[in-house]
């Protein structure tokens, strides 16, 4: 199948990302959120991300401006209908995106490719909830989307061969690496990731170091571009915390019980970056370790 119209539902930083790279690589893309104001954050950070590339020279004028024109947002899901593939980018809760796909199974075209750009749920789970297993994949985009070059393809027990090859294709037009995973919790990336920013937390949780003195250990001991709490606030504490879940529920381990310090900052509504404080705080010019 031919993918020429993409349909992405969420318009946050997963959605609008997602946004940008396949309108510049040419294909005609429609983003619906419930809010408006989500909507127009979203266009104005992609304008803003098109820019940065014209400023680099990474891209021309006349592309940010093609693939800009590209780009309508809508909040009525129905309008998705028509779309060769939609790619599911909603908060990372099973409940909430088996209901986006229950309202918009009925307007969708029988041919189209139906994804989900989920970190850790079972795939093969949320297909079963569609009228096309056969047609439904994880398509596992990494943040920041027009950075990171990889993307998770990932099948479920049902997806056809030619869904698969679609969406490697579409990968390769993209620009950017497909690696397949098996559809096991949290995949391959954050399989590994996760863990590691939860053990992170555990050092911090019981006072084996500070956040300043974890991250810069990680950063100038093991050569990560990032600390692990760092990195955490930004991906957002709440979904650390909801793909730790996730491991820990479906692959009974208790290695992989998420720490209750992170359960806690989460509780506190201490998100990270998006939320302004984490295991940093991001409202002065500095961000500032809260531990």
């Amino acid at each position: 199948m031919e993918i020429k119209k993409v349909g992405i539902v969420g318009a946050g930083q997963m959605g609008n990302g997602i946004a940008h790279v396949f309108a510049l690589a040419g294909y005609d893309v429609v983003v619906n959120d419930i809010s408006q104001e989500a909507l127009d954050k979203a266009v104005a950070t992609i304008t803003r991300n098109l820019d940065r590339q014209v400023s680099r020279e990474k891209i021309t004028a006349e592309k940010r401006d093609t693939a800009l024109a590209r780009i309508t947002t809508t909040l009525q899901l129905e309008d998705l209908g028509q779309t060769d593939l939609v790619i599911e980018a909603a908060t990372e809760r099973e409940d909430v995106k088996n209901a986006i796909f229950e309202r918009l199974l009925p307007h969708l075209k029988p041919d189209t490719i139906l994804t989900s750009n989920t970190s850790s749920i079972s795939i093969t789970r949320l297909a079963s909830r569609t009228d096309r297993p056969e047609k439904f994949m994880g398509f596992h985009f990494m943040n920041p989307v027009p950075v990171m070059q990889l993307v998770e393809l990932i099948r479920g027990i049902a997806t056809d061969e030619a869904t698969y090859h679609t969406l490697l294709e579409v990968v390769e037009n993209l620009g950017k690496t497909a690696a397949s995973a098996e559809d096991f919790p949290a995949f391959i990336v954050n399989r590994i990731l996760m863990p590691m920013i939860n053990e992170a937390v555990y050092t911090l949780y019981e006072g084996v170091g500070s956040v300043k003195s974890i991250d810069e250990s990680m950063k100038l001991g093991a050569n990560h571009p990032m600390g692990p709490l760092e990195l955490a606030d930004f991906i957002g504490l709440d979904t650390c915390l909801a793909i730790m879940n996730v491991l820990h529920d479906g692959l009974a381990d208790t290695k992989y019980r998420p720490c209750p310090l992170l359960t806690k900052y989460v509780e506190a509504g201490w998100l990270g970056r998006k939320t302004q404080r984490g295991f940093y705080d991001y409202r002065g010019e500095t961000p500032v370790p809260t531990r």
